[in-house]
């Protein structure tokens, strides 16, 4: 019997066992241990939508159950039905004022659902004072609520006592950041590197924030500082490489042949975009054949689509389907829909700069899912995309197994991401994939008004231009209000600047 088969057919006994018990008002507590096991365990094999239908019978018989609605809550928020899952882990919390568990996922879900979330963290973390991850939130929630300077102070004073949170330090990293400091947005890094010189893992993420945000000089002085006060190893070996090829400064053959022994993902990155810059797209293939069947695929088969086109190799035809992936869907909305959903979302917008690591230049980026946003306006609209999305995932020839598009279930769509970007003058994004995804998107809402030429349209294929690589794009698409392009997570993408 397949796994889904036992699954079904523990579903439908669990199934008739409550219905008996519905009948008696009441669930043995022996049962209701071994009902919430296995909806944790259904969760876990895509099961997720019979455990929900087995916990809506559970609360129906057993109303005032805490563990139950909060088991509920979690199968909710999984399967993305945010206004389901805040009602039942509220539920849960009124049940359960003092529990933990239920308090956190109380805040959390009032934060995902763009709720005010901040005293929520705080009441959670006085019941879990020792739980960083509560400090990192309820700063984040702080921030979002128009509270910077607290949310500022919170990881600040907390990092004086918790010098090795490197989660903490990136989250102030980034909220510094991103609401407008921009000289020294880094200085915690600084500040705990000095006080625990020899703390290489605490030295290699301040390395790897400066290297993000391309602030080289920085970048380059704490691996040398590091080298002189921990001694010269693998990861400052790779660190420089990573320095030479990507700052611009130069890498040459033989930097890039004396770590040949080393097996490394990140590294095996950097080779790959050192051979293409060299013009030696050969060695690189041979890279990427190597990875392509590793959990790392994704973040090579664009890499090897553009390898293809510069040898005029006949996979590519099967690997882009000759275009047929990028398909344009212009939604049945109307002005005033538009209208209402860009003015939502201009109000999730609070920060002043984009994420240094992500594809925004000159324009601003929302910080949680947006389709976890409850707002009439976001489900609409969400709803209206994944009828797109199921409609051009019908379309997807037969599956196969070695394709990056073709190999997946297809049977449940759910999203792996979802935000919001606000472009301002001159802004755009950077060339970029999405390693974490399947099917990507671009939704447009409100465009400016623009003068004759392709500005903001969405290009395809290119490469990045720092690969120096002479390849145009493969598709432009003019972008419209209300107009979705879906394309696969694997295509390279940018956007020209307003």
């Amino acid at each position: 019997m397949t796994g889904l088969a036992a699954l079904q057919q523990r579903f439908a006994a669990y199934s008739r066992r409550l219905a008996l018990h519905a009948e008696e008002g009441k669930i043995p507590n022996a049962f209701l241990i071994e009902l919430l096991e296995f909806a944790a365990a259904a969760a876990r094999t895509r099961g997720n939508v019979r455990a929900i239908e087995l916990l809506e019978q559970a609360v129906a018989i057993e109303t005032r159950d805490a563990r139950l609605w909060f088991a509920l809550g979690i199968a909710q928020r999984e399967e993305q039905r945010p206004t389901e899952a805040l009602a039942a882990i509220v539920r849960a919390k009124a049940l359960a004022p003092h529990d933990p568990q239920i308090t956190l996922a109380d805040a959390q879900i009032h934060f995902e659902t763009g709720l005010p979330a901040a005293n929520r963290f705080a009441m959670a973390k006085e019941l879990s004072p020792e739980n960083l991850f509560i400090v990192r939130n309820q700063a984040a929630a702080l921030a979002a609520e128009g509270a910077f300077g607290a949310a500022e102070a919170l990881l600040t004073e907390t990092l004086v006592t918790n010098q090795e949170w490197i989660d903490g330090h990136k989250a102030l990293t980034t909220m510094r950041a991103t609401y407008g400091q921009n000289k020294d947005f880094a200085r915690s890094f600084e500040i705990a590197c000095k006080a625990q010189p020899k703390n290489q893992a605490l030295r290699l993420a301040w390395f790897h924030v400066m290297a993000s945000a391309r602030r080289w000089d920085e970048a380059r002085a704490i691996v040398a500082d590091g080298q002189t006060l921990i001694g010269d190893n693998q990861a400052f070996a790779l660190a420089r490489i990573f320095i030479a090829s990507e700052s611009g400064e130069g890498a040459n053959d033989l930097l890039i042949e004396s770590v040949a022994f080393i097996e490394d993902t990140g590294l095996d990155l950097c080779r790959v975009r050192y051979w293409l810059k060299v013009g030696k797209p050969d060695r690189a293939e041979a890279i990427c054949l190597r990875q392509v069947n590793t959990p790392a695929a994704n973040a090579f088969w664009p890499y090897l689509s553009i390898i293809w086109r510069l040898k005029g190799d006949s996979r590519l035809a099967w690997f882009d389907g000759e275009g047929a992936y990028i398909r344009a869907y212009d939604l049945k909305f109307t002005e005033s829909e538009l209208g209402a959903l860009a003015a939502c979302l201009r109000s999730f917008h609070t920060m002043k700069a984009p994420y240094f690591e992500q594809s925004v230049r000159g324009g601003t980026q929302t910080d949680r899912p947006i389709f976890m946003r409850p707002d009439r306006e976001v489900q609409e609209a969400r709803a209206r995309i994944l009828e797109a999305t199921s409609d051009y995932i019908e379309q997807l020839p037969a599956p196969d197994t070695a394709h990056p598009l073709l190999k997946h279930a297809r049977n449940q769509i759910k999203f792996a991401g979802s935000w919001s970007v606000r472009l301002s003058a001159q802004g755009f994004h950077a060339c970029h994939t999405h390693p974490l995804g399947w099917i990507s998107s671009a939704f447009y809402v409100a465009l400016p008004k623009q003068s004759a030429g392709h500005a903001g349209w969405l290009s395809l294929g290119t490469p990045p231009p720092e690969l120096n690589l002479d390849l145009d794009a493969t598709a432009h698409i003019e972008p419209k209000p209300g107009r979705l392009v879906l394309f696969p997570s694997t295509m390279w993408h940018s956007t020209r600047p307003f």
